[in-house]
């Protein structure tokens, strides 16, 4: 698994007003041995979006609300089925606002998952942060097994 720390690339959605001029990002990827729909599909189970989001979590649609047991909690803010889930994060009820940005590429005969979290929610402890999404994506990775 390979991370570093850098910004959502332009290209992967468009910009939300909310967070322009945004002072912190962290990104996080990995890369599974299964075809992007397998990959997909355990991104939008129970298993998959509690290994990434934290327990309790189950997606909805675009405009839903999803929350943890743990505390984080979010609305869908883009669902793109093969490629993308985009979701607001707040780290707690007075959290401030974040972005968790999930993609799927193949990549040869696995597929590419790339996190991206940015906002002022990161802006304290990116480093925290940076561990948090590299131990989801490795639960991710361990519950598609």
């Amino acid at each position: 698994m390979s991370s570093s720390t850098q910004s959502i690339p332009e290209n992967s959605a468009e910009a939300d007003a909310e967070l322009e001029g945004s002072p912190a990002g962290v990104h996080s990827s990995l890369t599974v041995g299964a075809p992007v729909e397998q990959v997909w599909q355990h991104l939008i189970s129970a298993r998959g979006t509690e290994a990434l989001l934290g327990p309790g979590v189950t997606l909805g649609n675009k405009g839903e609300s999803w929350h943890s047991t743990d505390g984080p909690h979010g609305v869908v803010r883009s669902y793109h089925p093969m490629e993308q889930v985009r979701v607001s994060w707040h780290r707690d009820e007075d959290g401030p606002l974040s972005i968790v940005d999930l993609q799927l590429k193949p990549d040869g005969d696995g597929t590419r998952v790339d996190l991206y979290h940015e906002g002022e929610g990161i802006a304290e402890d990116g480093a925290g942060d940076k561990s948090r999404w590299d131990a989801a994506l490795g639960r991710f990775a361990e519950a598609l097994g």
